[in-house]
């Protein structure tokens, strides 16, 4: 894959000129009372564009077309294979565009262009091209009766889908929803974060080029408490799926059971505890992965590896080899292709960052490492916290930062209590040569996934998703079908 160079994109950004637009049935349009917000690139603190901030009457335009194109069955009642065509001419529209869309990514959130182009955009692509190749071998069932009785399994979309997604992988989390959604035959309205509307605002227009009927996909950007909460207290949306919180998360469940208890799908974050063995079979690429884990993406990641349970004897010799990992990630300009790690999505989120740092040093956290000294205020290099008391709002909290709590053990049964002492479940990693142990702590783990000598590897044929307060639900494989599709039952009495 070709990166270009540093002045390439300087020289793209300097003809970039985003669309700030809302997309509702098939055309961009401003928000109705004509208000919007700023799109800031944190880099560098300047505007990029005034996005149209949707509100309630907004929601109920696109939620209406969405509506009226579902029950007309252009798109509901389509043939799979019909289906599958559109949505493999939008991945290749995508792959296209793939260059416009991942400076996009990097201007709006401040992840190094590197990773947008590597894994951002083709991370999309792939979601949206699984799901439209799988589409047209999902089959239904026929039960076992008696002779004087035909009964029918079918699968049929859901209606109406709300996508509520975050700002750390725009587009992909996006099209980890839409892919799903779209292919089994609904209508969805796509809420991007305030933060990072623009590649989910230029994909509609691509979706419709490669022949998307106008109201099966609508875009609306706009703040949670305006937008967001206009989709999930309205009572035509028969699916909200979200990504993001889990402050929200609640919030969207109490207007679910307040409005039309529509189903609500969540993925709520995690704190993930990555668990290397003395007899780790591999302590260089454990300290590698650990490393990645945690700094990739400037720690902006559900799963990531936020928690370090190492085994006391091997702790002193592992942490000194996460160090010089750490070497291999530090913040530079987002646009410059050797850059490892960007900025933080805006200078409030560091803010909050900065304050459960200063909160560890407060509580007796042994600081190991130090990220703090940056030139951009947005900017926050890798930083690690030896801790032993997993009480510490450190070791509990989600950071959403690239802030590691190390916690030493001295037994497997310690670590598996360690690992499961935590209000969420959304991964874990167990590095061992002990096939035994592999298999027993992955069944003990509570989490929705379990990495085995490898940190959040995988691709899009199994689920993702968490237990406890990291939501239900599973984004990516066949089973993300089922939060957007209803089964049937049709039982057909026979003459014999």
């Amino acid at each position: 894959m070709d990166f270009h160079s540093q002045e390439y994109w300087q020289e793209k950004v300097r003809h970039c000129v985003p669309e700030g637009r809302l997309f509702i049935n098939g055309e961009y349009c401003a928000a109705r009372d004509g208000t919007t917000f700023a799109c800031i690139n944190p880099a560098t603190g300047q505007t990029l564009v005034e996005v149209a901030r949707g509100k309630k009457e907004d929601v109920d335009r696109a939620v209406a077309a969405a509506r009226a194109v579902f029950e007309r069955g252009d798109w509901s009642r389509a043939a799979p294979a019909q289906r599958k065509a559109v949505l493999n001419r939008l991945a290749d529209l995508m792959t296209q565009h793939a260059e416009e869309l991942a400076l996009l990514e990097t201007l709006d959130t401040g992840k190094p262009i590197r990773h947008s182009l590597r894994d951002d955009i083709p991370g999309a692509v792939r979601a949206i091209r699984w799901y439209a190749e799988a589409i047209d071998k999902v089959y239904g069932e026929v039960a076992n009766t008696g002779e004087d009785a035909l009964a029918l399994i079918v699968r049929e979309p859901a209606g109406v889908v709300a996508a509520v997604v975050p700002w750390n992988f725009p587009l992909m989390l996006a099209c980890w929803k839409l892919g799903p959604a779209l292919a089994a035959g609904n209508s969805v309205v796509l809420k991007p974060s305030e933060k990072s509307s623009l590649s989910a605002l230029r994909l509609a227009a691509l979706a419709q080029q490669a022949g998307l009927p106008d109201g099966v996909l609508s875009v609306i950007s706009g703040y949670g408490h305006e937008a967001g909460q206009a989709l999930s207290q309205h009572m035509d949306v028969d699916v909200m799926a979200f990504t993001g919180s889990g402050r929200t998360g609640r919030q969207l469940l109490r207007d679910a059971g307040d409005s039309n208890m529509k189903r609500v799908w969540l993925e709520a974050g995690g704190k993930s505890a990555n668990i290397v063995f003395a007899d780790c079979p591999d302590l260089e690429k454990a300290a590698a992965a650990t490393a990645a884990g945690i700094f990739y993406n400037q720690g902006q990641v559900c799963i990531a590896g936020t928690r370090l349970l190492v085994e006391e004897s091997i702790a002193d010799r592992f942490l000194a080899l996460l160090k010089q990992q750490a070497q291999n990630w530090l913040p530079g300009d987002p646009l410059d292709p050797a850059c490892t790690m960007g900025t933080l999505i805006d200078s409030a989120h560091a803010d909050g960052v900065h304050g459960f740092i200063r909160d560890g040093e407060n509580s007796g956290a042994q600081l190991l490492l130090d990220g703090r000294d940056c030139e951009q205020v947005a900017s926050l290099g890798p930083t690690i916290f030896a801790v032993s008391d997993p009480t510490l709002r450190l070791s509990r909290e989600e950071i959403f930062g690239p802030v590691l709590v190390v916690t030493r053990f001295d037994s497997e049964a310690q670590a598996l209590a360690l690992a499961n002492d935590s209000d969420y479940g959304l991964g874990a990693a167990v590095w061992t040569r002990d096939l035994s142990r592999a298999h027993r702590l992955s069944r003990r783990l509570k989490s929705g996934a379990v990495f085995v000598n490898n940190y959040n590897d995988g691709d899009m044929t199994v689920p993702f998703g968490g237990v406890k307060q990291s939501g239900n639900g599973r984004d990516k494989s066949l089973h993300a079908l089922d939060k957007f599709s209803e089964l049937k039952t049709i039982w057909i009495a026979l003459e014999c």
